[in-house]
């Protein structure tokens, strides 16, 4: 090969893999300082070198001149170095062209070996250095095969791998597919960088949202917590540091525009947003969103263990299809919910009296209606009156008095 016709390979080289000349001939120096040594010696002071300028190969053999030879490999007697050089003595370094025959077929046998590997482990190690530093950032590619189940991604200089617990499972792909996920990690392997991408993350969904929501990206809004059940629903805490503007305003977008294109980038996942709160029994109650919360009651703080009663109708909404919703509640705040249905109030009677009045045996629609007037609302009350106080009232006899007080002490407790 001629010196014109090296330099140019290598430039080309250089300019397809983005590796300067100089590092390639480094390499092309070094394989052939190894592949020598198979027939110099493996611990022979071998020294290869590539002309800058010229393109020219040079190969030499260093050994030390000495009067008894111990390491004939890195020595030379006195006698023998005369041979090669006239005036050589022992102290001397001695420094000859490696065997002209040997470097000639190893150079052409080697280079071009050793180079492609050698530019290969150059190539694998500036690909690891690019996507290292991408680790957490949305990327984009294509789906170019399939291994078992997991998906492998094409993402221009490299491949991502997206494995089966990272994937969204209501999701299938077709070759050609496109693909947007996050860069979970990334690892050194024998191929290259094993870059292992998720679309199943808590952090893929929190990287849609401070792309999709201005507010979030210059830190405005701030994304307190997020737990996902990917493809299905999804918790987010979301917190305002301007009090002028609503975190939940601004992911909802305008008529939904901005939570709807993220929702449509996770496979219709429903999202929950939720308002950030200080107090305990607050952030509980929020957890259930969508569900409304009667009430919330701290059991054992230590535990982290709270009751949570909703009206009947809300039960359903606040457990979830499968315990799916209380169950991304707890995960949200560390708590264990108790999620129950509240007591049934009674229902009120004619006037607003309370049902276990209206019901009471002795009180008559006319009767009832005095005795609200009266201020005499539900039976505890009326167990604590008086038979003078009631037959002050009109339409309201001595038997009769006595009669629905007797009964109205015998339905319960006095009311407060």
């Amino acid at each position: 090969m001629s010196k014109s016709e090296l330099m140019a390979a290598l430039e080309q080289i250089a300019r397809e893999k983005n590796i300067p000349v100089d590092e390639i001939l480094s390499m092309i120096e070094g394989a052939v300082v190894s592949s020598l040594r198979k027939h110099v010696g493996k611990n022979a002071d071998i020294r290869a070198t590539i002309d800058r300028q010229s393109g020219v190969f040079s190969a030499v053999v260093a050994k030390k001149v000495v009067e008894t030879v111990v390491d004939p490999e890195l020595e030379l007697s006195a006698a023998d170095a005369q041979k090669i050089k006239k005036g050589a003595k022992v102290g001397d370094e001695l420094v000859y062209p490696a065997p002209a025959a040997d470097f000639a077929r190893i150079a052409a046998q080697t280079a071009k070996q050793v180079l492609t590997q050698r530019v290969r482990e150059v190539e694998r190690d500036k690909l690891y250095e690019e996507f290292k530093p991408k680790e957490g950032e949305v990327v984009a590619g294509s789906v170019h095969r399939f291994v078992e189940r997991s998906i492998i991604v094409d993402l221009g200089k490299t491949e991502g791998v997206l494995p089966p617990r990272e994937q969204i499972r209501r999701e299938r792909y077709n070759i050609g597919s496109n693909v947007r996920a996050v860069i979970l990690r990334v690892d050194k392997s024998q191929r290259g960088p094993a870059v292992v991408l998720s679309r199943a993350a808590d952090l893929f969904l929190q990287r849609l949202m401070e792309q999709e929501v201005p507010e979030i990206a210059d830190k405005t809004v701030e994304i307190v917590r997020i737990v996902r059940d990917p493809g299905f629903r999804a918790k987010v805490i979301v917190k305002s540091n301007d009090p002028r503007v609503d975190a939940i305003g601004s992911c909802v977008g305008l008529r939904g525009s901005r939570i709807r294109s993220i929702m449509n980038e996770v496979a219709g996942e429903r999202i929950d947003l939720i308002a950030h709160a200080e107090g305990v029994e607050e952030s509980l109650a929020a957890a259930l969103a969508p569900a409304k919360v009667s009430s919330v009651q701290v059991m054992d703080p230590e535990n982290r263990i709270a009751e949570v009663l909703v009206a009947e109708e809300q039960l359903a909404l606040a457990i979830g299809k499968d315990g799916q919703n209380v169950r991304l509640a707890q995960k949200l705040t560390g708590w264990t919910l108790e999620v129950k249905a509240e007591p049934a109030k009674p229902a009120a009677g004619p006037g607003g009296a309370d049902a276990s009045l209206a019901t009471l045996e002795g009180v008559g629609p006319k009767t009832l209606e005095t005795l609200v007037k009266a201020g005499i609302t539900d039976a505890g009350k009326l167990a604590e009156s008086t038979v003078e106080s009631l037959t002050a009232l009109s339409g309201i006899g001595e038997k009769t008095a006595a009669k629905i007080i007797a009964n109205a002490k015998a339905a319960g407790k006095p009311g407060t």
